[in-house]
Order: C-alpha cells, then sequence, then structure tokens
C-alpha cells in the first residue's frame, strides 16, 4: 500500500527540518548544474532522431547515467534504457522521459537548431526535429539523476529511469512492457513525467487528475470501386464518391450518435484517389485520426466508422472497403492520490501561483500504458514560453506556436529550472523509508 505524507505532516517536517535550507541547497544545486544541462539540451536539440531510430541518442543517455552511477540495461524494447538506483529500503520510483524526435523541418533560426534531415519510407525527404519539447523531458531526467545520485542521504528506496523510443509512433510504452519492464526491473509503487506545455508560461506547471490524454486510433480506409474512363462513369463504380460521402459521414458520429458529455474527435487527415483529371480510380484512401476517454466510446467509435464505410460501399454496390486500425494509444489517467500529493509537493516549491489545473486534452501520451499495467502515474504539464513571448503573440493577435510546429521552441533555461525544481521535490516527498513498524510487518 503506498503511503503519502498529510498535508498538516508536511508543515510540521517544514518546521523541524527547516525546509527553506534544503529548498536552497536544490536550488543551488540547479544554479551551478544548469550550465553543462544546457548544453547537454543543445546537443540533444541538434541531433534529433524519429521513432524506432533512436540509438545515438539512446547511447548517449545511457553513457550519462552510467557515469552518475546507475546500473544501466540498454535495448529494452527497441532503443530502450532502463537505469536502476537502489539506495535501500523504501519505496520504487520510476521517472519517464521519451526520446524520438518529429519528420518536421526546424524553422525556429535557433543558433543550435536542427539540421538533421532523413528520407522517409514513401521516398519524401524531410528534417528532424523535437518540436514536441522530448530533448527538454530528456535532459531533466538527466539532471534529476545526477541530483539524485549525488544526494543519497536525501531519500531512500530505488530509482527506476526509463528513456523511452518511438513515443510519437505510440509504440514505445507497449514495446518496453513487452520486453519485461515491469518484470525485469524494480516494479515502481508509482511513476512520474512531465511534458512542456506551448501555451503555459515557462516558471509554471499545470497538472490534472484522472483522465487528461485521449486514446488514440490511426485508422487507414481504403475505398474500392472499378475504374475506367470519366466520360463514361456509368461503366465505373467511383471510389472517390464514395470516399467523398464517408467524410461527411463520418462528421456526425461524434455530433449525432456519441453522447454529448463524452468527448471525441474523428478527423480525416489524408485523402489520396486518381491521378489523371479523365480517368476514375478503381481506389481512394483515407487517414483518420480517432480520439476518445473511455473504453465504450473508443469501442462505439470503431463501430460506427466500420458500419458508415460498409453501407456506403454497399450503397453504391462496390466492394467491402479494407479498414486497418494501427498505433493505437490508450487514454491517459492520472492517478487522484498521487496527484494530490504532488500538488501539495510543486506548491509548496514554486509557489502556489505557479501551479494551476490544465484542461484534459484529446493530445495522445503513451506514458498512460504504465498506469494500465498497474502502477499509480502522474504526468504534469511544464510550461515553456516566457511570460512577455505569450503576451507579444496575444498582442499580435496570434496563438503561439503549437507542440508538432516548425516554430516552436522553449526558453530552455526558466523551463529547465522550474522542471528540475519540481522533479526533484516530487521525487525527494516520494522515496521516503516507510515507519518502523511497517518495516517489521
Amino acid at each position: 500500500m503506498r503511503r503519502f505524507i498529510p498535508a498538516f505532516l508536511a508543515v510540521c517536517v517544514a518546521v523541524s527540518i527547516p525546509a527553506i535550507a534544503l529548498s536552497e541547497t536544490t536550488d543551488e544545486w540547479v544554479d551551478q548544474n544548469l550550465p553543462g544541462l544546457l548544453e547537454i539540451y543543445k546537443d540533444l536539440h541538434a541531433h534529433p532522431e524519429v521513432s524506432y531510430e533512436e540509438a545515438v541518442t539512446s547511447k548517449k543517455l545511457a553513457d550519462i547515467l552510467r557515469d552518475a552511477g546507475y546500473e544501466v540495461t540498454t535495448d529494452v524494447g527497441g532503443h530502450g534504457v532502463v537505469a536502476v538506483l537502489k539506495n535501500g529500503e523504501g519505496p520504487t520510483l520510476m521517472l519517464r522521459c521519451d526520446m524520438d524526435g518529429l519528420p518536421v523541418t526546424e524553422q525556429t533560426e535557433l543558433v543550435y537548431a536542427s539540421q538533421e534531415k532523413i528520407t522517409t519510407s514513401d521516398g519524401v525527404t524531410t528534417g528532424v526535429m523535437h518540436a514536441c519539447g522530448h530533448d527538454v523531458h530528456m535532459t531533466n531526467l538527466i539532471g534529476v539523476a545526477r541530483f539524485l545520485a549525488s544526494h543519497r542521504d536525501r531519500w531512500q528506496g530505488t530509482l527506476v529511469l526509463i528513456c523511452q523510443p518511438a513515443e510519437e509512433r505510440g509504440g514505445g510504452a507497449k514495446a518496453m512492457l513487452e520486453a519485461g519492464l515491469l518484470e525485469r526491473f524494480p516494479k515502481p509503487d508509482y511513476a512520474l513525467a512531465l511534458h512542456v506545455a506551448a501555451t503555459l508560461p515557462a516558471g509554471t506547471i499545470g497538472y490534472r487528475a484522472g483522465y487528461a490524454m485521449a486514446n488514440v486510433d490511426s485508422v487507414d480506409i481504403t475505398i474500392h470501386g472499378r475504374g475506367g474512363h470519366g466520360a463514361y462513369p456509368h461503366a465505373t463504380i467511383d471510389p472517390i464518391v464514395q470516399a467523398s460521402e464517408l467524410v461527411m459521414s463520418l462528421q456526425t458520429i461524434v455530433s449525432r450518435e456519441v453522447k454529448p458529455i463524452d468527448p471525441a474527435v474523428i478527423t480525416v487527415g489524408s485523402m489520396h484517389g486518381g491521378a489523371k483529371h479523365n480517368v476514375i480510380s478503381d481506389r481512394c484512401d483515407l487517414q483518420l485520426t480517432v480520439r476518445s476517454y473511455g473504453d465504450k466510446v473508443r469501442a462505439q467509435l470503431k463501430e460506427a466508422i466500420t458500419r458508415r464505410a460498409n453501407a456506403i460501399a454497399e450503397a453504391y454496390n462496390a466492394p467491402e472497403p479494407t479498414i486497418v486500425y494501427s498505433e493505437g494509444t490508450p487514454s491517459l489517467f492520472n492517478d487522484h492520490e498521487l496527484a494530490k500529493e504532488m500538488v501539495g509537493v510543486f506548491r509548496a516549491t514554486l509557489g502556489d501561483e505557479n501551479v494551476s489545473p490544465s484542461e484534459p486534452s484529446m493530445g495522445g501520451e503513451d506514458f498512460g500504458r504504465y498506469g494500465l499495467a498497474g502502477v499509480p502515474i502522474l504526468m504534469f504539464q511544464l510550461g515553456s514560453v516566457e511570460q512577455k513571448r505569450l503576451d507579444r503573440f496575444a498582442e499580435l493577435g496570434q496563438d503561439p506556436p503549437s507542440l508538432h510546429s516548425p516554430f516552436y521552441y522553449p526558453d530552455i533555461e526558466p523551463t529547465l529550472r522550474t522542471g528540475l525544481r519540481a522533479m526533484i521535490a516530487g521525487s525527494l516527498d516520494l522515496l521516503q523509508a516507510p515507519p518502523a513498524e511497517e518495516q517489521r510487518n
């Protein structure tokens, strides 16, 4: 059974052990080590690797954690890294970062902007960028790992750090779990992770208990027809007309079949069919992203998409469409008790005014898989854009660049400083030895 310190006890502890002095010690360490961590960040930012190809990044992190004194295992579920540090009897805490970048050509004009390029499987050459802040996540984990390794008198228990591949493709957590993460290594009593937020001011964090991020399903639908000359449509079965009707039909699943209070999104992100003005093709391909929270709505959306696609094909006397679901990611549910405990710690560390509730997001994050595997989890949001920059965007009537934008970048020094302070404080709070009577039992 997990043990959290009640708020009134935390106050008593703060009075009896000079929390201010301890906080200053942590802040002094952050001040002294931040320049070196910023250099690591710039290197990671400049050299991103896409999902399932994080070999160089993985080696960098493994070497750094090994040098810090951790027992490191590589190639866990692909390029995944697991680092373990045991420090006596006590709880087991897992901290997680993700390593992969995105096939996005960076346009930030930073001096350390990524110049990396790849050619995708469909032959397209593109830049690669840490447009989702995974470089911040990795650097933050390195800093917390170094602090905890060099301050073992401040905590007791076991640390399990994971550097996860392929989060952007939704497969990294699944692969690490299937590779025996929770069997081969100490099973965590709880797990923490952070994620940068493009709309929160640097120096602040956001939190949400319960559902925080959505189920994500990628759906590929191939509409089949019978090709022929564009001048003789009566002799064909036009897949593009079928696809057009299906796109419009899909929009009413959420508005007319799903209960209004249940969040859901169906977006057709890609539609490709035909190759010439006067030729009716024999196929049209659609790519969808489908978002929801609970399992019931997720299953309802899948059934409705399949039903409508099949019904339209039947109406056109066309072959049954091919429907493939892939890259599914379950919703992320933050443990209520863990969230409550950590919010108290964050407020004590950063100030009440810098810790605020976040809205639920229809974005996806495979960190939720660790929760489904039985580990109480909390992912919190880390503000990453200085307030003066947010104010300037507002003056111009513009939204700040979102995550995955080629123009997104964090104001790294205040962002990293806040992430380190919050994650170190949370880790120290959770990694406490149980009372003597619990040890005897």
